[in-house]
């Protein structure tokens, strides 16, 4: 009976020591330094904007024509002209053109800087001719001035 008490006893102690362990032992929250900023347009380089605008607009607006005129070297990376093929870009356009009818026109609403790579990108708002469904273009530019990413992107409706 003593042996099975002491027993106890010991076991008393280690799972109090162990406990004790645990909530000392706080995780410890090291400070994140952010790597993207909102930037004001004004403070980014006109070739930067130009590029974004005009690679964003000329893309969407192919929607409307059915004529695409493939990106150049000194426009885009090679990824993104590799990506922007006529077929894909063509599939694309009939899944918006339903949905969102013809392209009328775009507007920046902000621009991200990433400090790390140096690339900026662009958020637009795209105007169609039905109101119903809000989409958005994001186009990144790189160091180099050329257009390394370009997508759109549906924005659900946030509720009151």
């Amino acid at each position: 009976m003593k042996i099975a008490f002491m027993f106890c006893r010991v076991l008393l102690v280690i799972f109090f020591v162990s406990s004790l362990t645990l909530v000392s032992c706080k995780s410890k929250k090291t400070a994140v330094e952010k790597t993207t900023e909102i930037v004001k347009p004004v403070e980014v380089a006109a070739v930067k904007k130009d590029r974004a605008y005009d690679l964003g607009k000329r893309l969407l607006e192919t929607c409307n024509t059915s004529r695409f005129k493939a990106f150049s070297t000194t426009e885009a990376t090679d990824k993104v002209r590799q990506n922007a093929t006529k077929e894909k870009i063509s599939i694309i356009c009939k899944k918006i053109n339903m949905r969102n009818g013809r392209f009328q026109g775009l507007s920046l609403i902000d621009v991200t800087h990433n400090k790390i790579t140096d690339e900026y990108t662009f958020r637009y708002n795209i105007d169609y001719e039905k109101k119903l469904y809000k989409r958005e273009l994001y186009v990144t530019v790189d160091t180099d001035n050329k257009v390394s990413a370009i997508a759109t992107k549906e924005v659900n409706p946030k509720p009151m």
